[in-house]
């Protein structure tokens, strides 16, 4: 008999093909790394492509003037737009007769309340701009209450004109915060227009107090005053002859700062 025949043979044989069958199955393996070959899963779906939150820069401030350094002769007489449309058109026609032009920033309520004052406005050859819709305070509003202010003054100035207007001026405020700044400037609106010389009229002083307060006028002053006031049509007249003696032209803001 030869010596691997017999019992003793047949279990060297079955102990040498446990050995041997693991090593062929993990050198069939994909990866070929000597790891046993792992079952494929159920295909999984890719992930969902991130888009990054859409970011939206905030407008830059609009820039705001008070005064013009071009050192012409020339100052802006500047209105408030409120109050009787037959005071206001007196106030604007004695402008047009003497030749001066203003500009006129028009409260959107009162707009409203006379359809005509767009026109009225332009067609007396001055210029119209935005004072907010109903006059609050805007620099202590919300920026979404005041975004409402600024935009839908400009949007009833538009229906009427065409137009957004020429500037906007904060209401019951001399300057315009940054923050009004910047939603101006969004509204379309590059440049707020304060002042320099008040000639509180609004305080009904009388017209020979509101002409010794438009008299602090100097070449590139923007002066304000307000149309629904009795005593700014009786002052007028005199605030023209004083500016005509120094020698003054009332234009336009734009004319001013062109």
């Amino acid at each position: 008999m030869r010596q691997d025949d017999g019992p003793a043979a047949s279990r060297r044989a079955v102990l040498r093909a446990a050995v041997v069958l693991p090593l062929a199955a993990a050198c069939s393996s994909p990866s070929g790394s000597g790891a046993p070959a792992v079952p494929a899963g159920p295909p999984t779906s890719a992930a969902p492509a991130t888009t990054a939150p859409a970011t939206t820069s905030p407008a830059r401030p609009a820039g705001e003037v008070a005064r013009a350094t071009s050192g012409r002769p020339e100052v802006a007489l500047t209105f408030h737009g409120a109050g009787d449309l037959g005071l206001a058109r007196q106030v604007l026609g004695t402008l047009h007769d003497r030749g001066a032009a203003a500009t006129v920033l028009a409260v959107g309520t009162w707009l409203q309340q006379y359809p005509d004052a767009a026109r009225m406005v332009t067609d007396l050859g001055h210029e119209l701009g935005n004072h907010t819709w109903s006059h609050r305070d805007i620099d202590g509003m919300a920026d979404a209450a005041a975004r409402v202010e600024i935009e839908r003054c400009r949007d009833v100035i538009a229906a009427s004109t065409g137009g957004p207007g020429a500037f906007f001026r904060p209401s019951q405020a001399q300057h315009a915060t940054p923050a009004v700044r910047a939603l101006a400037a969004a509204a379309g609106y590059p440049t707020v227009l304060s002042y320099d010389v008040d000639s509180r009229d609004f305080t009904d002083p009388g017209p020979a107090a509101i002409r010794r307060n438009v008299a602090a006028a100097t070449a590139g002053s923007v002066v304000s005053m307000h149309l629904g006031h009795p005593g700014t049509l009786a002052a007028l007249p005199g605030v023209l002859d004083d500016l005509a003696a120094r020698g003054l032209a009332p234009v336009t803001a734009t004319g001013l700062f062109g």
